[in-house]
C-alpha cells in the first residue's frame, strides 16, 4: 500500500523569485524517487535557520540529494573564493543532513552536487572549474542545445572492480551525461572511488563500512531514468535500501 512506501527526504534550492525566496527541487529528481525507487519524496526547505536535523531524520527513511545550479560555498573546505552561484543555505542544512544520516544509517544517494556535498560534509575539497585544469577533459553544462544534447550521453566511466556501483550496474564500463564544472579534489577520508572518467575525474564514490546504503554519482541518472537501464538499477537499488531500512525501523 500507499501508505507503506519509505518516505525520502529531498534537500531544496533556495531561490530567489523577484524579491521573495523560494525553495525548489527539479520534478525530473522527484519523479525518479517517486517512480523508480518507489518511494514519497518529502521536499525539506533549506531556511536560513536550518530546520534541526535530528527532527527531519526522524521523519525520513533515507534521503536523496540533487544536482543544482550552485556550487557549494568554498568557505566550507578552505577552497578560493568563487564567482559561482551559491546557496549557504542549502549547505546550511544539506551538509549536517548528510554528516547526522550516515551517523544513524539512513540509506542516501547523492547526484552532482550532492556527491560534491558529501565530499565535503565528510572532509574532503573540490575543483571549482575542472575545465581549466592542465589534462582535464570540458565536462560543464552545454547552454543553448536542446535538452536531449544537453543530457546526453558525453563520456564513458570506469567503473572500479567489486565495488558498490559494479554490483549494482553489473557493468564495468558505461557513458554518462556531464553538467558540472565543480568536482572532487581531495577525497574526503573514508570514501572510495567508484567510478572515474578518462582525464581522472571522480564520477562515483561509496563509503565503506557505512550502516546504510550510501552511493553518490557525478552525472544526472534522474534524466528521463526510466529509459536508461542503468539509471533504473540505481534507483531501484535506492528502493530497496529504503525499503529494508524502513522495516528495520518498525520491527525496533
Amino acid at each position: 500500500m500507499a501508505k507503506d512506501r519509505p518516505i525520502v527526504g529531498i534537500p531544496c534550492d533556495r531561490k530567489m523569485l523577484g524579491d521573495l525566496p523560494y525553495h525548489a527541487v527539479g520534478e525530473k529528481y522527484i519523479d525518479a524517487v517517486r517512480d523508480i525507487a518507489g518511494a514519497l519524496p518529502l521536499l525539506i526547505p533549506v531556511t536560513c535557520e536550518p530546520l534541526d536535523v535530528e527532527e527531519l531524520l526522524g521523519i525520513v527513511d533515507g534521503l536523496f540529494l540533487p544536482g543544482s545550479g550552485s556550487n557549494v560555498s568554498p568557505k566550507h573546505y578552505s577552497g578560493p573564493a568563487s564567482g559561482a552561484l551559491l546557496d549557504e543555505a542549502r549547505d546550511g542544512t544539506a551538509l549536517p543532513l548528510i554528516k547526522t544520516a550516515i551517523d544513524q544509517g539512513k540509506p542516501l544517494f547523492a547526484v552532482c552536487r550532492g556527491l560534491q556535498e558529501l565530499n565535503v560534509a565528510l572532509g574532503g575539497t573540490l575543483d571549482q572549474k575542472i575545465e581549466s585544469l592542465p589534462g582535464r577533459l570540458d565536462h560543464s553544462e552545454k547552454n543553448g542545445v536542446p535538452e536531449e544534447v544537453r543530457y546526453g550521453p558525453a563520456h564513458p566511466v570506469d567503473v572500479t572492480a567489486g565495488g558498490v556501483l559494479e554490483r549494482i550496474t553489473r557493468m564495468r564500463r558505461f557513458e554518462v551525461n556531464s553538467l558540472h564544472s565543480q568536482a572532487i579534489a581531495r577525497l574526503a577520508p573514508g570514501l572510495a572511488i567508484e567510478a572515474q572518467a578518462a582525464d581522472g575525474t571522480i564520477e562515483a564514490v561509496s563509503l565503506p563500512g557505512s550502516q546504510g546504503f550510501l552511493l553518490a554519482v557525478q552525472w544526472h541518472p534522474e534524466w528521463r531514468a526510466a529509459k536508461n537501464p542503468i539509471s533504473v538499477r540505481l534507483f531501484e537499488a535506492f528502493g530497496e535500501a529504503l525499503r529494508v531500512a524502513r522495516a528495520k525501523d518498525h520491527r525496533v
